[in-house]
C-alpha cells in the first residue's frame, strides 16, 4: 500500500507540489484571516434572536449578488479547509464555524449557535477577540431540555 503510493506521488510531482503548496497557503491564510474574522463579529451575534439583515443591500442588486457569490465561496472554502485542518496542522474547528457564519444555507442559524455552545470553542473565540481588543462575544444560551409531564 505504501509502495503504491509513494510510486504514485513519484509520477505526479507536480501535483504533489500543488496540493503541498496550497495546504501551506491555506494553513497560513486562515492563520491570518480567522482572527480578521471573529474580531469583525458582533458582541450579539449567537444570542441575537432576529437575524439582521445583509449590510450588503445597500449595494446595486449585481454587485449585492457578486458580493454574496464571493462570500459564500470564501466560506465554503474556508468549511472544506477546516474539515482538512481537523486532520491537517491549523485551527480546524475554528475555521469551520467561521466557514459557516460567512455561508448561506438554511438551518445555518441552529448549527452556529449548536457549535458555539460548545465551551472551548467560544473560548477560542474569545481568546481571539480579546488579542484584538475586542469584549467577548455573548455564548447563546443553552437548550432547554422539554419537561415530563
Amino acid at each position: 500500500m505504501l509502495d503504491t503510493l509513494l510510486s504514485w506521488i513519484e509520477s505526479h510531482q507536480a501535483l504533489t507540489l500543488l496540493l503541498a503548496g496550497a495546504s501551506v497557503l491555506t494553513f497560513i491564510g486562515s492563520i491570518l484571516a480567522l482572527p480578521v474574522l471573529v474580531a469583525a463579529m458582533p458582541e450579539d451575534y449567537f444570542v441575537d434572536t432576529t437575524r439582521r439583515q445583509s449590510r450588503l443591500r445597500r449595494f446595486h442588486p449585481l454587485i449585492y449578488l457578486g458580493l454574496r457569490v464571493s462570500k459564500n465561496v470564501v466560506g465554503w472554502l474556508l468549511v472544506f479547509c477546516g474539515l482538512l485542518m481537523l486532520v491537517l496542522p491549523g485551527q480546524g474547528l475554528l475555521t469551520i464555524l467561521v466557514g459557516l457564519v460567512l455561508s448561506d444555507f438554511p438551518g445555518k442559524f441552529a448549527l452556529e449557535r449548536r457549535l458555539a455552545r460548545n465551551p472551548r470553542v467560544m473560548a477560542a473565540f474569545n481568546w481571539l477577540r480579546r488579542r484584538a481588543g475586542r469584549p467577548p462575544l455573548q455564548a447563546p444560551t443553552p437548550l432547554t431540555e422539554p419537561s415530563d409531564p
